[in-house]
C-alpha cells in the first residue's frame, strides 16, 4: 500500500513543500528569498512575512507536480527547529493545520537531522554506522550516527560555523550575499597557496571554530591592501581562505572515521555544494571509505529532505511510532 507523506520547511529563507511516495521523492518545490541580498544578510522579519504570502501556493504546486491529490497523504511532517522562529512557525502551523483537517498524524522534524540523511535520498540502503559532517550556514557538527534513531554529537562550532565565515569573508572581499558560491567559483581561477590562513586548536578535537580565520583575513586585507577593495587579488583570497576552511573540515571528519574505525562518511548541508570540499573529500574515496553527498537540489534547505527522514523514522520504528514520541498529534504543543 502506498505511504504518501506531505513535507513543509520554512526554517530560513527558502519555503519549501515536497510529496513523497514511500521514500521517492514526487515533488520537490522551492521558493528562494532572494530581495535579502540587498540587506546583506537574512532580516527575519522579512523573511516570516514573506513565508506567509507563499506557503499555500508553494504546497498546491507541489501537488500538481507530484501528480496526487491530498486525499492520498497519509503523514504529514514540517521542520521544527533550529531555524528562525517567525518563519518556523509558518511552516510548522500550516502543516498542523492540513493534518488537523485531514485527520491524519503530524510530525515535527530536526532541521539538522534532516540534512543527516539528506545524503540518503533515492538509495536503496543506508549503511549504519556512519558519520555524518552537517555544514551550513548556520551550523557545523559532526556525528557518529549508529542507527535512524541512534546519534552521538561528536563536535560542533564553538562560534562561527563555516557557512557564516564564508559570507562574512566574502563581504570583507565585496562580494554579494550569500558569499560561500562567489568564494568557490572565483577560487577556480585563484592560487590556494597564496597566503596560509590559520586553523583553531581546539581542547575537544572534533570541534570547529572559523571565528579565527576570519579575524586573519580581515587583519591580512588590512595589513596587504591598505589601498582598498580594488586592489585585492580576489581569485587568490578566495582560494587560499577555501583551502584553510576545507582543510579543517575534511582533517577532523576523516579523524573521527579512522578513531571510530568507520568507512562510511556523509556530508550534508549547504555547504557540501562546494566543489572543493566534494573534491577533497572523494580522494578518500580511493582508500576505501564510502563517501556520500547530497543532490546539489537537496543540500540546501528542502522539504524533501524532511519528508524523507519523517518517512524513515516512520518505516523503521516499532509500531509505526517515531522515535522520542517525534510522531506526535496534530493538536500536540510547539517546541522549538
Amino acid at each position: 500500500m502506498d505511504f504518501c507523506t506531505l513535507a513543509i520547511e520554512s526554517s530560513c529563507d527558502e519555503t519549501s513543500a515536497s510529496v513523497l511516495r514511500n521514500g521517492t521523492v514526487l515533488s520537490n518545490v522551492i521558493s528562494s528569498q532572494f530581495f535579502h541580498k540587498e540587506y546583506g544578510g537574512i532580516v527575519p522579519e522579512l523573511a516570516s512575512r514573506a513565508h506567509i504570502s507563499t506557503i499555500d501556493k508553494i504546497v498546491k504546486t507541489a501537488f500538481i507536480e507530484a501528480g496526487i491529490t491530498r486525499s492520498k497523504i497519509s503523514l504529514v511532517a514540517a521542520t521544527q527547529g533550529p531555524g528562525l522562529i517567525g518563519s518556523l512557525l509558518v511552516g510548522y502551523n500550516y502543516a498542523k493545520g492540513f493534518a488537523i483537517g485531514a485527520g491524519i498524524p503530524f510530525a515535527g522534524i530536526n532541521h539538522i537531522e534532516s540534512h543527516l540523511f539528506s545524503c540518503y535520498i533515492g538509495k536503496e540502503e543506508i549503511e549504519f554506522p556512519f558519520i555524518a559532517l552537517v555544514v551550513s550556514g548556520g551550523h557545523t557538527i559532526l556525528f557518529l550516527v549508529e542507527s535512524y534513531s541512534e546519534y552521538k554529537v561528536l563536535g560542533s562550532t564553538q562560534d562561527d560555523a563555516a557557512g557564516e565565515a564564508f559570507d562574512k569573508v566574502a563581504k570583507m572581499l565585496g562580494l554579494e550575499y550569500p558569499g560561500g558560491p562567489l568564494i568557490d567559483k572565483l577560487s577556480e581561477d585563484g592560487n590556494e597557496n597564496y597566503h596560509r590562513f590559520p586553523s583553531s586548536q581546539l581542547k575537544n578535537i572534533y570541534d570547529f571554530s572559523f571565528s579565527g580565520i576570519k579575524t586573519s583575513v580581515l587583519y591580512f586585507l588590512k595589513k596587504s591592501f591598505p589601498g582598498g577593495k580594488m586592489s585585492i587579488p580576489l581569485n587568490d583570497i578566495s582560494a587560499s581562505f577555501q583551502k584553510a576552511i576545507v582543510g579543517t573540515l575534511v582533517e577532523k571528519t576523516i579523524l573521527a572515521a579512522k578513531n571510530y574505525s568507520v568507512k562510511s562518511i556523509a556530508v550534508s548541508g549547504g555547504v557540501s555544494a562546494n566543489s572543493k570540499l566534494r573534491s577533497e573529500f572523494e580522494r578518500y574515496a580511493e582508500n576505501g571509505y564510502n563517501i556520500h553527498f547530497p543532490e546539489k537540489k537537496y543540500s540546501t534547505d528542502n522539504a524533501a529532505m524532511i519528508g524523507y527522514t519523517a518517512y524513515l523514522k516512520y518505516r523503521n520504528t516499532e509500531s509505526n511510532e517515531i522515535a522520542g514520541q517525534i510522531l506526535e498529534s496534530a493538536f500536540a504543543r510547539f517546541e522549538y
